[in-house]
């Protein structure tokens, strides 16, 4: 694991040294060792820079609301390609528009732009806050099972959860994570999508019916720039239910729009 300095997101590196770099960032309770075996197919052609999120992995001790972490993340990645899922994927939108000039393209993978709805985010809010306390009251490794018994995860096999990798996050430091990087905590982006300039894949599951929607939702809104693709047998994780499915959509577009 590497850091720039001691104020930066901590990452790990792996892939031809030569090669056009792709940031990886990763969705909540997990950090950068929860890719593989996805990954894995990425590596031979990108020069992979996989970062933990703030309050995650060696990024632990790092505290930021969504417009800081997205400048973290800026900070760390430089001008790269990115691609984020889940929690990943709304701190690399964030990135795209507050400084689109340091990405080239982006893969958002099972991500939102936020609620647009003041009602609807309140009560979202108030049940991140809730989830928050509960975690640091019955700790990590039963908040772990029970954050991935959610109908969200139904189809993501145990061999692909990456528990003992998320098991080495803290609770304390994921609870802080939750309060201010929930999507409770984030201000929706909708109105600001038609900014986007750069290549943008959103990438979401068959299964995964409710991002699948907000996925098309985003492509209107972004423009011809963006484009939907469905991997299909998988839901929310699609990269690790569907590795080679997803990693195959992936490279083919990076090529394409390259």
């Amino acid at each position: 694991m590497t850091t720039v300095d001691p104020g930066a997101l901590a990452y790990e590196e792996r892939g031809p040294v030569d090669a056009s770099r792709l940031v990886l960032l990763h969705g909540f309770t997990q950090n950068a060792g929860c890719w593989s075996p996805f990954d894995d197919a990425l590596a031979p052609y990108y020069r992979l820079r996989l970062v933990d999120a703030p309050g995650h992995g060696a990024s632990g001790h790092e505290r930021a609301d969504l417009v800081d972490a997205a400048w973290l993340l800026g900070l760390v990645g430089g001008r790269s390609d990115y691609l984020g899922y889940s929690m990943g994927g709304r701190i690399a939108l964030r990135l795209a528009l507050d400084s689109p000039g340091l990405v080239e393209r982006v893969v958002l993978i099972g991500a939102s732009p936020g609620l647009l709805d003041d009602d609807e985010r309140d009560a979202r809010l108030e049940r991140d806050l809730a989830l928050a306390d509960r975690l640091e009251t019955l700790g990590l490794e039963p908040f772990v099972d029970e954050w991935l018994a959610q109908p969200i995860f139904a189809t993501l096999p145990p061999s692909a959860a990456h528990r003992d990798a998320r098991r080495r996050n803290t609770a304390t430091r994921l609870a802080s994570s939750l309060r201010s990087l929930g999507t409770g905590a984030q201000e929706p982006l909708w109105d600001r999508l038609g900014e986007l300039a750069m290549p943008m894949l959103l990438l979401v599951g068959t299964d995964d019916r409710k991002f699948a929607s907000i996925a098309r939702d985003m492509a209107d809104a972004v423009g011809s720039n963006a484009e939907v693709a469905l991997v299909q047998g998988a839901g929310h994780a699609a990269h690790l239910e569907q590795p080679d499915r997803t990693a195959t959509l992936v490279l083919d577009w990076l090529r394409r729009v390259r």
